[in-house]
């Protein structure tokens, strides 16, 4: 398969998960899903990573320790790039570390599991809100460590 069929695979899953209520640490389709496990299951259950489970992790690590380890996990399993593709991979900064990451569709659509929504939505990161105001941001491409 190519990458870009790849990529359009990713997308079409990512999608398929909108709706399903957040849930820390799950990872089941229609039932519930945290953000670092839906990245999991979109990139592992499309073949683009290899299997792996980050779990456990506490709720809010990130705003008590300054430790990396959800950016830890895209720099193990992809490259840094400066503007995203579809089917890339999109994390911001919250609190103290980078700790929410999302699926990009079509930048600046991306496809989370946001908590303050309840569930997994298509956001427009773009427009003003929490997100896009000031905060930093990386992106990573999980196909340039093959």
């Amino acid at each position: 398969m190519t990458e870009q069929a790849q990529r359009n695979e990713v997308v079409a899953e990512a999608r398929r998960w909108i709706g399903t209520p957040y849930h820390h640490q799950a990872d089941v389709l229609g039932a519930g899903v945290d953000c670092g496990m839906l990245l999991v299951r979109v990139y592992v259950d499309t073949g683009v990573v290899p299997a792996f489970d980050p779990r456990p992790y506490p709720v809010q690590w990130h705003l008590h320790r300054d430790d990396e380890r959800y950016l830890g996990f895209l720099i193990e399993r992809g490259v840094e790039v400066e503007a995203p593709a579809p089917g890339d991979i999109v994390v911001w900064k919250i609190g103290r570390a980078f700790a929410h990451g999302g699926i990009v569709t079509a930048w600046p659509l991306v496809v989370h599991a946001y908590q303050p929504e309840g569930m997994v939505v298509e956001s427009d990161v773009g427009l003003p809100g929490p997100l896009s105001e000031n905060r930093a941001r990386r992106f990573f491409n999980p196909w340039g460590k093959r």
